[in-house]
């Protein structure tokens, strides 16, 4: 037997977790979007709910041994049957608990930081619905379960990307991450009719299991499928450059959207079906080089930034790119544990970074350094020790995730994925460190203090206490690495580490502490320009800042191909075709009509004629007679 029944209690907690939130947004939305305190307070109110009831399921089945599901049917055609239900395990526990946590923590922080904004009820409904989307995904026991969740996590992320609809840039912003996403859950459609058509079944468990009637040919063409919908979803390459112009929204929502919901659904995913991908050594081939390639390209495009958020979205895709090598590698545990910790670290720099916009109305860290943000302390203080964790320095929670990813890169077997992920390493430590320095040590300082935008000193506080609860946990996780793979190993396999793992544990840390003292000498000395190497190299420089051109690509393909060319084609055949074959029909009923007119008029004199000749006899035969 695959999995066990789920006890009623634990029914009741999960569907009360996932259900709550969507009741608030149907609340909010009806009766309250102009009432924007009540609005607020049900909406925190509902994700309070839902953190309690995950935290109650993940603490009741702490020592569990096998699955739970329960399932009810929704749609059954001949002997195949589409049900809806609950599955909890190692995962989705671990999920639940982390989407509930960052969603309370994100919409305690926007009560203070989107306090006086207009749309201020519309953004905590907005909220709800995206709780909700992420948990019916998280707690899903089937494929079609997951892919409508899936798409309205994707409705959702739209929502709040475009919040500032008055923007045209917010708006542009949330098309781009909407189509291009789309784009990738194309593939992912295709992917489960697959899986339907020819395996036959749904089941996330049965898929685990092998128990599926695919050949080794259709698994690995449905795996790559569904790899589709994950590099839409996480912004990997091709699909990555949605992500950093997904900025646009609010920053609570960029915490949200980076740390454990909508770019995390993707990593989640491939946890979810992990020993389904573990059927085909070709799809996790592309996974790795996929996630090697992503985590590679973003890191560059973080170098030379100069926007506070883009920087963090550029290290979130590059983070999901370590998490994805770390799965293909075969580290489930890693990949699941690094995807925790950045929950918690990612989510504390976009909030520290919320907090100096809030105060200096500017996302520029140059602008940023000028205008004395380093006097915001406490601010400061947790945006180091969350850049810390993502740079992998002990004891922060990032180091014990990091060194975990690489010994699952080590036991692979090419040597070359743990080389791409030490030069990662050492990447992402100089380009974290650099915002940190530009800010800390601007060239000029202008006088006075940071003004607020707006808000009050209690909702002030309330945006710190988010922060200072992030950062303990950011402290804190790291030390419970081994307690959290041994409870999250029981639904799947692990990476053996390899005779490279020594090596890659020393080189790690040491390349982090490099890429730490370049940024230093960089942008912190005195003697520093603050201008980076890659900078200094007038092409290379504009090839990072332009995101190695693939908008430049997107939008030739885009001009090229659909506009002159599908378009163009479309155009062409309807003048062509579609109104060639109206104006030849037009044209034969007026050429018949006016064939039918002149036959008309010739056969007038015949008949004035044989009328005449009527006549005439008559009148003969009325004289004769």
């Amino acid at each position: 037997m695959l999995f066990q029944p789920v006890p009623e209690i634990s029914l009741y907690l999960a569907w009360t977790a996932a259900v709550v939130p969507l009741a608030a947004f149907g609340a909010i939305l009806v009766f309250f979007r102009r009432l924007p305190k009540t609005a607020a307070a049900i909406s925190v109110a509902a994700a309070a709910v839902s953190l309690i009831c995950a935290v109650c399921l993940l603490v009741r089945h702490w020592n569990m041994d096998a699955p739970l599901q329960s399932a009810v049917t929704w749609m059954a055609s001949g002997e195949f049957e589409i049900a809806v239900g609950v599955l909890l395990d190692p995962l989705s526990l671990v999920m639940l608990v982390i989407v509930a946590s960052i969603a309370f923590l994100v919409q305690v922080y926007s009560l203070g930081y989107m306090a006086g904004d207009a749309g201020y009820g519309r953004y905590f409904g907005f909220m709800s619905l995206f709780s909700w989307a992420m948990f019916g995904l998280v707690l899903a026991p089937n494929i079609v379960q997951v892919f409508i969740f899936w798409e309205l996590v994707g409705l959702s992320s739209y929502l709040l990307i475009g919040f500032w609809f008055e923007k045209f840039s917010a708006t542009r912003a949330g098309k781009k991450a909407f189509i291009m996403t789309r784009a990738g859950d194309t593939l992912f459609f295709w992917g489960w009719l697959i899986l339907l058509v020819w395996g036959g079944t749904l089941s996330i468990l049965e898929l685990n299991s092998g128990a599926h009637g695919l050949s080794s040919a259709m698994t690995t063409a449905a795996a790559l499928l569904v790899f589709g919908g994950i590099m839409g979803k996480s912004a990997q390459f091709p699909l990555m450059t949605w992500l950093p112009d997904a900025m646009e929204g609010p920053t609570p929502v960029s915490a949200l959207l980076h740390s454990a919901t909508m770019v995390a659904a993707g990593v989640f995913l491939m946890a979810r079906l992990f020993g389904f991908f573990s059927q085909s050594d070709l799809a996790m081939a592309a996974a790795m080089a996929v996630g090697t390639l992503s985590m590679l390209l973003s890191a560059t495009m973080a170098m030379v930034s100069r926007d506070i958020k883009q920087v963090w979205a550029y290290s979130t895709i590059s983070q999901l790119g370590f998490m994805i090598m770390a799965l293909a590698a075969g580290g489930y545990a890693a990949g699941i544990f690094h995807l925790t910790t950045h929950a918690g670290f990612k989510a504390l720099l976009f909030l520290c970074a919320g907090v100096l916009i809030h105060a200096h109305e500017t996302n520029d860290m140059f602008e940023l350094g000028r205008a004395g943000a380093r006097r915001m302390k406490a601010a400061m203080v947790c945006m180091t020790a969350g850049a810390l964790a993502l740079a992998g320095i002990w004891p922060f929670s990032g180091f014990f995730s990091k060194e975990a990813v690489m010994g699952a890169l080590a036991g692979a077997d090419n040597r070359l994925w743990l080389f791409c992920g030490l030069a990662g390493v050492f990447l992402t430590a100089h380009y974290t460190f650099r915002l940190i320095f530009i800010i800390l040590f601007p060239r000029t300082e202008a006088a006075g203090g940071p003004g607020a935008r707006h808000g009050s000193v209690s909702a002030n506080a309330v945006m710190y206490a988010v922060l200072g609860l992030l950062t303990v946990f950011t402290l804190a996780a790291g030390f419970f690495a081994q307690g959290f793979e041994d409870f999250i190993r029981i639904h799947g396999g692990h990476a053996q580490e390899g005779h490279l793992a020594s090596l890659a544990h020393i080189a790690s840390p040491v390349l982090a502490v490099a890429g730490i003292v370049a940024a230093w000498m960089q942008f912190g000395s005195n003697a520093s320009d603050q201008v980076g190497f890659a900078e200094k190299i007038g092409p290379v420089g504009r090839l990072f800042a332009r995101r190695w051109y693939l908008d430049h690509v997107y939008a030739w393909i885009t001009g090229r191909l659909l506009d002159r060319g599908i378009a163009e084609g479309c155009r062409r055949f309807e003048n062509k075709v579609i109104e060639g074959a109206l104006t030849m029909i037009t044209g034969g009923v007026v050429f018949f009509g006016r064939m039918a007119a002149g036959w008309q008029r010739a056969m007038i004199q015949p008949k004035l004629m044989a009328a005449f000749a009527v006549m005439f006899g008559l009148i003969l035969i009325l004289l004769v007679v």
